[in-house]
């Protein structure tokens, strides 16, 4: 029965992402926000919002835990596997403003949970920040949209959606009822996929962080993977990109953020999250940054090159919960060696690329 409810949450947390990012999207198409915009706030915020329910429920039953790794997990799994799963069927072209502003704030809000957490709370206060910064971002995103021309946006939400028809024939309120109903399929698959995975944690000794940082993060990931995956597909690089760095920011800033603020006491901060967890998070985001500018674009090899870290990543989690023999081995390999080698060459790859544009 448990992994029946896993499964059923999964599902019904996948079919209500995709109605309410469809209902969504098309509205704000009809408004005439570009399909970047799009990717980056209503997609993002659609397909991240299993981990809103997820989060802010787990919070409520006093399971911090989850709640904090959950995001953290998610924002990993978004970068390391999504784009690098993207990447390897197409290699993705990224737009100058995701390298000038968007990646910018996803590191700078990473940073900010390590700053807030790291007394072992993020209190209501710096949840309320949070959510500032959550609303500045959306308004910026769509003021500056707004800017652009309706027809082109439209002509670009076809493209991009590989939709022939025109939003503004599809009747609005049948629109509306697919993001009601997607919203409360989310409410209830979070309910199942939380409820069986504590479930799991307590009859496998898994400490609930590391189901929130794997199972979790995974399942509510689902959305991101399907809507990225098959954007990469279709060579839609704006809604496969935008799609996985909005996320991630608003995984942050609102999910966080209203968390914080929602829970009795905010959310307390694991140690093992502020050791590892987090930094490791953020050396994701910063990752993006030399990546994305080289070329404006991802490369297969740097999608594997991502894979691969996640890959490292899910296998370290395994061996520190099981306490396992060979944890220490390969900790000093992985910061001794498979770090510095990625670090330089980035460097090189940085440096080349400046070289090309002088």
């Amino acid at each position: 029965m448990v992994a029946l409810k896993l499964i059923a949450g999964l599902i019904l947390l996948v079919v209500g992402a995709e109605a309410l990012v469809k209902g969504a999207s098309k509205i704000a198409a009809v408004i005439g926000i570009s399909p970047l915009v799009i990717g980056l706030t209503i997609v993002a915020f659609g397909t991240s919002s299993p981990e809103l329910a997820v989060s802010i429920g787990s919070a409520l039953d006093g399971q911090s835990d989850i709640a904090l790794g959950n995001v953290v997990g998610s924002n990993i799994f978004n970068v390391l596997f999504i784009l690098g799963m993207s990447a390897l069927i197409t290699p993705l072209v990224v737009a100058q403003q995701l390298v000038r502003l968007d990646v910018p704030i996803m590191i700078g809000a990473s940073l900010l949970v390590l700053l807030f957490g790291w007394d072992g709370t993020i209190a209501k206060w710096e949840g309320v920040v949070l959510v500032a910064i959550g609303i500045w971002y959306t308004v910026f995103l769509i003021q500056q949209s707004k800017k652009e021309n309706t027809k082109k946006a439209l002509e670009d939400y076809q493209e991009e959606y590989a939709d022939d028809g025109n939003p503004k024939n599809d009747r609005p309120w049948l629109q509306i009822i697919f993001v009601v109903v997607g919203l409360a399929l989310l409410v209830l698959g979070s309910r199942f996929l939380v409820d069986s995975a504590v479930a799991i944690a307590q009859s496998l000794g898994v400490s609930e962080l590391v189901i929130g940082l794997t199972i979790i993060a995974a399942g509510t990931s689902l959305p991101e993977v399907a809507t990225s995956v098959l954007a990469s597909i279709r060579k839609q690089e704006d809604i496969a990109v935008g799609n996985v760095v909005g996320s991630n920011i608003f995984n942050i800033v609102l999910i966080l953020g209203l968390t914080a603020i929602i829970a009795p006491g905010g959310v307390p901060v694991n140690p093992a999250a502020l050791s590892f967890d987090i930094p490791f998070m953020i050396a994701v985001a910063v990752a993006c940054l030399p990546l994305f500018f080289t070329g404006y674009r991802i490369d297969r090899w740097e999608g594997f090159v991502f894979l691969g870290y996640y890959v490292a990543y899910t296998a370290y989690l395994v061996l520190k919960t099981q306490k396992h023999a060979s944890l220490e081995v390969f900790r000093n390999a992985m910061i001794w060696f498979v770090v510095p080698l990625t670090v330089l060459t980035l460097v090189v790859v940085t440096l080349r690329e400046m070289r090309k544009k002088r």
